[in-house]
């Protein structure tokens, strides 16, 4: 059985298929609304408040999911389950189309960086079968996944954010000038989840981490208070809804207790962004520093589902319902500053049990 902590279990049986190509009964099929999660891999809460947002509509919707190996908990919890490619793989998109046109899938919703840019790309041949991307123009993804742009476009259009430099031009000016002082934050241009993440306090560290992260930047090292906000963009491109929530703790690179903050100045300085940018629809993730002297320092935009967003959720701001609403053309009540204030999420680890998996076939 495949269980969670709320108790509800589903048999697995074949359930996670091993081919792109695996169909539902149509008479399942033409019944129930399609929903696909790509690189599911972990998202049980995501899943689950979709899951709960369609019985509280009374949709009858069939969830799917994909990953590369059986061994995801997340996957093992939907309706179907199916192995895919990487997504590096040429054929990884093929392989998407394929079960959208199989099973009629009417929304498709990524939930990592890494299939982005190329669904992003290919948004317009889902659109031919029928299935909304909920996924940003390839240009802002680009500008999102490309640190280097990112910066650009918080200079050009007057958002505060770090100062960033090449590793060689820090190297050669630090601290002459006043362009950086130390310590210094490094990361990857192309980086995500914290990959590669490195402070580095004078110039030796500067040089050593520097040459040992990929596609390094080096950028201001700021201090205050860590907000990540998520902002829902609804199908007409229009910025709804925006839910700052605050970093209390980080065990292993990963929050693992929030605390929703309803700060005016920056739900107000979120929305701005998003709306110059013009990412979405869906939800759009934003990483920021609220300083000492209240700035707000914009650091990351990742145009996605951030993995603190069950908070958001269970806060009020009913990001699936409003997007299910959409994809049946009912129109959903939103109020840009409706939900719950000082919620606090405490994270722990939970369950999902296999019997007898054939690990050869796994995908480990």
């Amino acid at each position: 059985m495949a269980k969670s902590r709320s108790g509800s279990a589903k048999p697995l049986g074949n359930r996670v298929g091993h081919s792109t190509n695996q169909k539902v009964r149509p008479s399942i099929r033409s019944r129930r609304l399609a929903v696909l999660f790509t690189c599911i891999g972990r998202r049980v809460s995501l899943l689950n408040s979709f899951q709960r947002a369609a019985r509280q509509l009374r949709i009858n919707a069939l969830f799917f999911g994909t990953d590369t190996s059986q061994l995801s908990s997340a996957l093992q919890l939907c309706d179907k389950g199916i192995r895919v490619r990487p997504t590096t793989h040429p054929g990884y998109i093929r392989d998407l189309l394929s079960i959208v046109k199989a099973n009629r899938v009417k929304l498709l919703v990524p939930t990592v960086d890494l299939d982005l840019r190329s669904l992003a790309l290919n948004r317009s041949k889902f659109a031919a079968l029928g299935c909304r991307v909920l996924v940003s123009a390839p240009d802002v993804v680009d500008i999102c996944q490309d640190n280097r742009k990112t910066y650009r476009f918080m200079l050009k259009n007057g958002f505060d954010t770090p100062r960033t430099v090449s590793i060689r031009t820090a190297s050669a000016k630090m601290p002459a000038g006043g362009q950086l002082s130390w310590p210094c934050f490094l990361k990857p241009w192309d980086g995500y989840a914290s990959r590669g993440n490195a402070v580095v306090k004078n110039r030796k560290e500067l040089l050593f981490f520097g040459s040992r992260i990929p596609n390094a930047i080096c950028q201001e090292y700021i201090t205050g208070a860590e907000h990540t906000c998520d902002v829902y963009v609804d199908f007409g491109m229009k910025v709804r809804c925006v839910v700052p929530r605050q970093r209390i703790e980080i065990r292993a690179g990963e929050v693992s207790k929030w605390q929703v903050v309803k700060n005016p100045h920056i739900m107000a300085e979120a929305a701005r962004l998003v709306e110059e940018l013009g990412a979405g629809p869906g939800v759009i993730t934003l990483q920021l520093f609220l300083t000492p002297d209240d700035k707000v320092k914009f650091i990351e935009i990742n145009p996605r589902f951030g993995g603190g967003v069950p908070l958001s959720i269970k806060a009020g701001a009913n990001f699936p319902k409003w997007i299910l609403q959409e994809l049946t053309g009912r129109k959903p009540t939103v109020r840009f500053d409706g939900f719950k204030d000082n919620l606090v999420m405490l994270r722990y680890d939970g369950e999902v049990w296999l019997e007898n998996p054939d690990m050869e076939r796994a995908g480990k």
